[in-house]
């Protein structure tokens, strides 16, 4: 079992579902003007050793808007950090089947769009989302304020599987989270420094009382663009939140989420099944170009 509180505060290692590897032997795309920083494996591993009582035996590298579309850094990355780590990538939206397949074969296990940072076809996104499923079991992660969730439904209701980062960046979208959590959404409890919320516990509580398969832990470090990164205080903030199923949000739910090995058999479970839709008439023949 993983995420369970041991002695003197200390948490047993977890599933970080969420860190940017930055590595500066590879391009970077200046994103509205701006460059990180980098954040390299051996930095990722010098900040938990600073962090004391979290321990990380495996987790999520995801591909961030100033890395665009390139697979070389998160290959480098994923090959550092070794086993029990995945990949979280973003794609062209012209993508070959045989590029999916390949980086499948090297750990990755999402695609990712970053609605916040740039823009795209609806009609385009779902196709690849939907053909990455298809192939390879992938599920589509999104960045995105939850106020504009909503708009979105034409999208989630065609996609199998999906999840939200950073519960979803505010409080204003928060009904509709929750209807999408009750549909099979996940949602990352990650970057509360990042968020507009002020009550991160009181959005934990609710997500996971409609599903308490649907929070997945993670870091968001080195937290680029951020009020302030990850800090242990936040571990207490989630574990006030769920209470006894600290163990499946810190790491079963992510490690079943991402398809890993070593699924605990006692987390919580909740229809992984696609997204229904509460409107059967919804549909993308008009489809927008989204811009965030």
């Amino acid at each position: 079992m993983c995420g369970d509180p041991g002695q003197q505060g200390k948490i047993d290692p977890v599933f970080d579902a969420h860190v940017h590897i930055i590595d500066p032997r590879f391009p970077l795309v200046e994103n509205h003007g701006y460059l990180p920083e980098p954040f390299t494996v051996a930095d990722y591993r010098a900040r938990l050793a600073s962090l004391k009582g979290l321990s990380v035996d495996g987790g999520a590298v995801v591909t961030a808007s100033y890395q665009g579309n390139d697979q070389e850094y998160l290959k480098a990355a994923l090959s550092e950090l070794g086993e029990g780590w995945v990949g979280v990538t973003a794609l062209p939206l012209d993508a070959t089947d045989e590029d999916i397949v390949a980086l499948d074969a090297l750990g990755v296990r999402a695609v990712r769009f970053n609605l916040r940072r740039g823009a795209t076809d609806l009609r385009l996104l779902a196709d690849l989302a939907n053909r990455a499923f298809d192939l390879v079991g992938w599920h589509a992660e999104f960045y995105v304020d939850a106020t504009l969730l909503l708009s979105l439904e034409p999208v989630f209701a065609k996609l199998p599987a999906v999840s939200i980062d950073h519960l979803g960046m505010s409080t204003r979208g928060l009904p509709y989270l929750l209807n999408l959590v009750d549909r099979g959404v996940r949602v990352k409890a990650t970057g509360f420094g990042r968020t507009t919320i002020s009550d991160v516990g009181d959005v934990l509580r609710q997500i996971h009382a409609v599903n308490p398969a649907a929070l997945m832990f993670g870091t968001d470090l080195p937290g680029t663009r951020a009020r302030r990164a990850f800090e242990v205080h936040d571990l207490d903030v989630i574990a006030e939140a769920v209470g006894d199923d600290l163990s499946a949000v810190m790491c079963d739910n992510a490690r079943s989420w991402y398809r890993c090995a070593q699924v605990n058999a006692t987390a919580p479970s909740h229809s992984p099944a696609a997204i229904s839709a509460p409107n059967s008439s919804t549909s993308m023949d008009n489809p927008t170009a989204f811009t965030a």
